[in-house]
Formats: C-alpha cells, structure tokens, sequence
C-alpha cells in the first residue's frame, strides 16, 4: 500500500527562462499555457496529493489560477526542478511532508501510471529516491533532447546521458527513455541538496547524475509503453497539440 497521501507532497516546477524554449511554461498548446496542461492533468490523476506549482514567475501562477493546485513563487536562481521541489519542502507550510514528488512542468502528458510508478519506488521498494523510464522509442537513441537511464537487473539507476552511447556502467540490464518525474524521500531530497555538483552533471545538464555520484539510489519504474514526450522544441508543441487533438475527438 502507498504511503498516505496526506504526507506526499508533489511539486511541479516552472521555470520561466527556459534555454532552449523561451518562456516554456506559458507557450500556448491548444489554446492553453503549457504548465495550466500539466498541473490540471496531475490534479485530475486524483490521487489526494499536495500540488503546488513551484515557479520563479507570477505570470505561471497566474496560469493554474483557478485550478485545484497551489502555487509558489520561488528563486529566479533555482536552475533545476530539484531545486525547486526542495524549496517548498523547506517552506513552512510544506515542511510536514515525508515524500515529495516532482512532476516536470514540461510534461503534459504525464501518465497517472508514471506517477504511481516512483511513488512505489520510494514507498514500497524503499529506494531514496524513484524515477520511471519507457521503452526507447525510434531516433530517441541519437536525439540529445532525450534523456536515456540505463538500469540495471534490480530496477536501480546506473547512469543518465543524452549522447547516442551509454555511460560504461558495467553489466546492465537495458536503456529506456527518461520520464520527467521523480520521487524522494524528504531526507534524500535534503541530502541531494546539500552536495556539491559534479563535472558530469554540469557537462551532461542532468541534476540526477548528482545523487548517483554520491551513492543515493534510484529506483526505474519502468513503463510498458514508451514515455509520453514533453515540451523541449517548437517540434514538440506541436506533437503534443496533435495528441491533445486526436484524444479529444477520441
């Protein structure tokens, strides 16, 4: 059984200035701001947690105004979404909670089953922190815009990369593609904040190589279907509206 919901809390981080789309959360996908898609399909997975959208902007809450979330405005010199999630848990108003998930404001077509995935991974594995992955779609290998996790026979990360070949980790079980969402443990988010970077995670632009590097696990849940994509081009806005259309006449 999961932990209580009561005690998960599940940050969606928004930052406005985004390297390689400019003002990211607020583009338009179907008429709607980018983070308004993810925060409303987060809320809808109804699962009782705790959202808040962590942002470095009042025009991104602004966006979710009237949706079943709350929002946060944070340090415009937080530059990753970890950051982000450990800031509202060190608020006061968020401080009670023992689990924290962290749903990427780019990813709008988050499946409830990822979200479950890394809760498990952290509540019922007991892995610090959890992770998912997907089967690799194609072109997906060469593609630096697409994260790849090698895993090894226990479900646990080995490394993280965006270039065609795979980190040598020794034996590996297989290399799917990255889900934008994570889980952690309170004390491991608060562990993986107080650590210095590392010259792979600055060179790579992957915060998760950090807790890697320092011997935190992380658990994959790995998902039958390959990952939903995000938002990281204007290719993938438009991707995403023609999903977003084909499932609303579905």
């Amino acid at each position: 059984m999961l932990t209580s919901a009561v005690h998960v809390l599940c940050v969606v981080p928004a930052r406005i200035g985004s390297t390689r789309l400019a003002q990211k959360p607020l583009r338009l996908i179907a008429g709607e701001p980018l983070i308004r898609h993810v925060a409303r399909r987060v809320a809808e997975f109804d699962l009782g947690l705790r959202v808040v959208v962590a942002t470095d902007d009042p025009r991104v809450a602004d966006a979710v105004a009237g949706l079943p979330v709350e929002s946060l405005l944070t340090s415009p010199a937080l530059t990753s979404g970890t950051e982000r999630a450990a800031a509202v848990l060190a608020h006061p108003d968020y401080q009670r909670h023992e689990i924290v998930v962290n749903v990427q404001g780019d990813e709008p077509l988050i499946e409830r089953e990822a979200v479950l995935g890394v809760l498990e991974r952290v509540s019922q594995v007991g892995e610090e922190i959890g992770t998912a992955a997907g089967p690799l779609e194609l072109g997906a290998l060469a593609d630096p815009n697409r994260v790849k996790v090698v895993v090894d026979g226990r479900g646990r990360a080995l490394g993280f990369f965006r270039t065609p070949r795979p980190p040598a980790c020794g034996r590996y079980q297989a290399t799917f593609q990255h889900v934008g969402v994570y889980a952690y443990r309170a004390r491991a988010l608060r562990r993986w904040m107080a650590l210095p970077p590392t010259a792979q995670e600055l060179d790579e632009r992957l915060e998760q190589l950090r807790p890697l590097a320092y011997g935190l696990t992380i658990g994959v849940a790995v998902l039958n279907a390959p990952a939903a994509p995000g938002v990281d081009t204007e290719t993938d806005i438009r991707d995403i509206e023609s999903r977003l259309t084909v499932a609303s006449w579905g």
